[in-house]
């Protein structure tokens, strides 16, 4: 980002706040998730007296769920001698409120950014639904603290409470994950600050008014991340106490002590879980973009059961809009026929892991499966269905996506914009093990239609198809999971 000053010492104001304000994290300042930090600032890296005093009073609010038991409610003491701005400190923050406003977008995406470059803890960010839900969180908290400052500019800020910032909340207590990381929540800091400095400076270049600016923004900002965070920790520790009344809670536990490989006995996993672990595992994600579409999550469960010809199943509600399904069978489905019966659930999508046998293979499927649901996620794919062993050298290469793009170019030239049809053509001559007739046969046509279009083929291509098949096969499957 273009820093419109400059010093002698090359460092920014922004990044001179950022270094005052960010000495010695303060250990009461927990959360559990990395979208609190996308407004952290200096929240959790030491705090003022006045802000210390605040904090202790949101330690006594009241925490309340309503009749419905659907929205949470948290009471925080009203200040009345929270310190009021001038008018031209007022009009000022209203002024850089609504242009990050106009752009919330792209602030968070730079937040969120920041956070994750400097995250320690991967699995919530391997996840292409907690990362979705985690940005959702960044942006509501960004959006709430923004609106009312443009409201009532230097005002105390009540905690977010979005639904949707609560379920989150349940989806990581119940995967077990704690998300004290330190390292995201400096990262994060660091966006965020200068994201707003940066809109301050813009805003006004007179000394006086950026100091006066400065201190009132601090102030409400950390403050409401103090308050948010301390409504936020008193919900999930509500809910890990509910979990752990549970039968479910065993479960999950479970299933995260045989992901990770730990030591646990066959008999003991087994009789926790309801589900034998001897033979033959296929492993399967079922989800959904949208939670409107998530009730139809079970019978899509069901539905992959009888597909791979299993009459049982063992499933885990990861999240809100995650099903984890494990049934013993010994072959994984195709794309085709998985698809074909996923017809009468609209917006289901289903990873198939490898068929592993025992223990190991309980494990190894399930980790086949997430890392396929994560290669469609980094290639931006709406493929309904996919299956690991179809992708596996795919996901290897986009590992890192420019790299992946370059090897696209540099294989296909020209034929990456190749009619489909043309290119479906190469994909199947390769995997009827370049037999033409049977690919004719495959594709319904003719055997000269087939050597036509692999004449053309030859004639797009860089290098001819016979003298570098695998390369051209892994790039098409590129091409193909993006269109």
């Amino acid at each position: 980002m273009a820093q419109p000053w400059s010093s002698p010492a090359q460092t920014s104001p922004a990044s001179a706040l950022n270094d005052a304000a960010g000495a010695g994290r303060h250990p009461d300042a927990r959360t559990t998730t990395t979208g609190l930090r996308a407004l952290s600032c200096r929240s959790t890296l030491g705090r003022s007296p006045h802000t210390q005093h605040h904090v202790d009073q949101v330690g006594q609010a009241l925490a309340e769920e309503d009749p419905a038991g659907d929205v949470w409610r948290y009471s925080a003491t009203v200040d009345a001698e929270w310190p009021r701005p001038s008018r031209r400190t007022a009009e000022l923050m209203r002024d850089v409120a609504e242009c990050l406003l106009a752009s919330t977008s792209v602030a968070v995406d730079e937040v969120v950014a920041a956070a994750h470059r400097e995250a320690e803890y991967r699995a919530l960010l391997e996840d292409p639904q907690l990362a979705a839900a985690d940005r959702h969180m960044s942006k509501a908290y960004f959006r709430h603290w923004l609106s009312a400052t443009l409201q009532d500019p230097g005002a105390r800020v009540g905690p977010c409470v979005d639904p949707e910032v609560l379920q989150f909340a349940r989806d990581l207590v119940r995967r077990g994950l704690d998300m004290h990381d330190l390292g995201s929540w400096r990262g994060a800091q660091h966006g965020a600050w200068e994201l707003w400095v940066d809109a301050c400076f813009a805003t006004t270049a007179v000394v006086g008014e950026l100091r006066d600016l400065m201190k009132v923004s601090e102030r409400s900002m950390t403050t409401f991340i103090d308050d948010s965070i301390a409504a936020l920790d008193e919900y999930v520790e509500q809910e890990r106490a509910d979990l752990a009344r549970g039968a479910s809670a065993e479960r999950h536990a479970t299933v995260q002590l045989l992901l990770e490989g730990a030591p646990i006995g066959r008999a003991p996993a087994e009789s926790r879980l309801g589900y034998a672990l001897a033979g033959s595992h296929v492993a399967a994600i079922i989800w959904s973009d949208s939670a409107d579409e998530a009730a139809g999550l079970d019978a899509a469960a069901e539905t992959v059961m009888k597909i791979c010809g299993a009459s049982r199943r063992f499933t885990l509600n990861a999240s809100a809009t995650v099903l984890w399904v494990w049934v013993p069978a010994d072959t994984v489905p195709s794309a085709e026929a998985a698809e074909a019966g996923l017809d009468g659930h609209p917006g289901i999508r289903v990873a198939f892991g490898r068929c592993g046998r025992d223990l190991d293979g309980f494990r190894r499927s399930h980790l086949d499966a997430a890392a396929a649901q994560r290669l469609l996620a980094r290639m931006g794919s709406a493929r309904p269905v996919v299956r690991y062993e179809d992708v596996a050298l795919v996901s290897v290469l986009t590992a890192d996506m420019a790299q992946a793009d370059q090897f696209v170019t540099d294989t296909l030239g020209d034929f990456a914009t190749a009619d489909p049809v043309l290119r479906q053509t190469v994909l199947t001559y390769v995997r009827e093990r370049f037999n033409g007739s049977a690919a004719a046969e495959r594709m319904f046509t003719h055997r000269n239609t087939i050597e036509r279009r692999l004449a053309r083929a030859d004639q797009l291509l860089p290098v001819p198809l016979a003298d570098n098949a695998a390369s051209v096969v892994a790039a098409l499957m590129l091409v193909q999971l993006r269109d």
